[in-house]
């Protein structure tokens, strides 16, 4: 049997001890219980001590390494325009091409482009043609065994 999968989980909710225990949480048990090894950056980079010199450096070099040694990463990109830190993560992924899967249930559209719901960039790494398969606007849909994420896992790469 081969390894699990690791997916880098891009988010903005470590900031806040609410986002922790409701969203964060249940998007963390949703992937696992897909079969992915997850890779949540505030649980395992922010053991850094913060009263030190250079600890956001410390903190931003082991997501970046994270970024790249994961096998792919699912991306949450609420907000308008969504967080600073996910979209470089984003950006990261994109350039080691790993395969990308985007996460928002805020219903505001930030965009110019009629084909997506966000800046056009956003969607730079995905394909043309089925991006919405890598798309996820609820916690339930990430079991969707149609969508690009369980096929991806259940995928054998060896």
């Amino acid at each position: 049997m081969s390894a699990r999968k690791t997916l880098y989980l891009a988010n903005p909710y470590g900031f806040s001890a609410q986002q922790k225990e409701g969203p964060l949480r249940a998007l963390e048990t949703a992937l696992e219980a897909l079969g992915a090894e997850v890779w949540e950056p505030f649980s395992r980079n922010n053991q850094i001590d913060r009263a030190a010199l250079g600890w956001a450096w410390r903190i931003a070099q082991a997501d970046m390494r994270d970024v790249r040694e994961a096998d792919g990463l699912f991306a949450v990109v609420n907000g308008c325009p969504p967080d600073e830190g996910v979209m470089v993560e984003l950006g990261l992924a994109f350039a080691w091409d790993k395969p990308v899967f985007l996460f928002r249930d805020d219903f505001r559209r930030c965009t110019d482009s009629e084909q997506y719901p966000l800046n056009l960039m956003v969607f730079a790494g995905l394909p043309a043609d089925g991006w919405e398969d890598h798309w996820y606007t609820s916690i339930e849909e990430i079991a969707d065994p149609a969508k690009a994420l369980a096929q991806w896992l259940e995928k054998d790469e060896g």
